[in-house]
């Protein structure tokens, strides 16, 4: 069971607490291990919006696979802006020291570098508060135009919304990008952002349309991605013919089922790989018989991709 344990500071926005919290409860609810708590410096919290919240005054113990989210609060300025206490920080500070992941919504980032932990490392804000952030900790690499950095077990996103996107790409790193995309439809999230660098998974990029035909052979392809996926069989799950149904899906997603597949399969084997498997181990363990095809097809997407 991974706990996600929010630390709750007076001020804070609301959809910055609800929208991680909503992804993690959902995964939950389909069956993923995670337990979410709320911890806070007092035990009735205002928020932004005017609704308190309560959180718990002890904190759980955290492992190293668990999760601490620092949500952001109403700051026209940082240095005005509520602050994580010695105790708080200390408690962020410790968990990433013993493995753990740390992440922040909005103005979230300055509790984290109160905690010493965006020293050396690259982070992001909401767009009004960058220049002040970058200012109060000189020794960050402050990312603009981003909705999410991911920098050694510290993760920052920008504004407000932006913490939904950030949830999706940690469920994705956990249980792999079908799980993400699971989450991303049970919420009504079709489309997924881009964070920094390349995180946003086809199965969320590609689903920012309205067919349920489409949706029900993406949710095969999803969950199937490494087994051969022949078009007559996806047809026949979905209750149409193979021309009908390559006709659909191109419109909705701008290729065909075939290669939705192939784009999966090499995304999956990118993470393997940038997680130190070789290509050929990358390769078998997402359905290629070889690693011949898996690299032209990271040759054709490097090729798509260059300026």
């Amino acid at each position: 069971m991974l706990r996600v344990a929010f630390l709750l500071l007076p001020g804070l926005h609301l959809l910055d607490l609800a929208g991680p919290a909503q992804v993690f409860s959902m995964a939950a609810q389909l069956g993923y291990d995670y337990e979410l708590c709320y911890v806070g410096e007092q035990e009735e919290v205002p928020t932004a919006q005017g609704l308190p919240v309560r959180a718990g005054l002890s904190w759980p113990e955290l492992r190293p696979a668990d999760l601490v989210v620092v949500p952001g609060w109403r700051a026209p300025t940082l240095r005005e802006s509520s602050r994580v206490g010695a105790a708080g920080a200390a408690r962020l500070a410790a968990h990433h020291a013993a493995g753990g992941t740390v992440a922040s919504v909005c103005a979230g980032a300055e509790a984290l570098g109160r905690a010493g932990l965006l020293d050396g490392r690259r982070c992001t804000t909401h767009h009004d508060l960058q220049d002040e952030l970058a200012v109060r900790y000189p020794r960050a690499t402050v990312v603009r135009d981003v909705l999410f950095v991911v920098d050694d077990r510290v993760v920052t996103s920008a504004g407000i919304a932006s913490g939904i996107d950030l949830a999706l790409h940690l469920v994705a790193v956990r249980h792999g990008p079908g799980a993400a995309a699971r989450v991303a439809r049970a919420m009504v999230v079709y489309t997924r952002r881009n964070g920094d660098e390349r995180q946003a998974s086809a199965m969320l990029r590609h689903r920012a349309h309205l067919s349920d035909v489409v949706h029900r052979v993406q949710d095969l392809i999803d969950s199937r991605f490494a087994e051969p996926l022949p078009l007559d069989g996806l047809a026949a799950e979905s209750g149409v013919s193979p021309r009908t149904l390559t006709r659909l899906f191109g419109e909705a997603t701008g290729m065909t089922p075939l290669r939705y597949q192939q784009t999966l399969r090499v995304e999956r084997a990118e993470h393997l790989i940038g997680r130190g498997a070789t290509v050929e181990s990358a390769a078998r363990a997402v359905g290629f018989t070889d690693a011949r095809m898996l690299r032209r097809l990271r040759g054709r997407g490097r090729e798509i991709t260059r300026p």
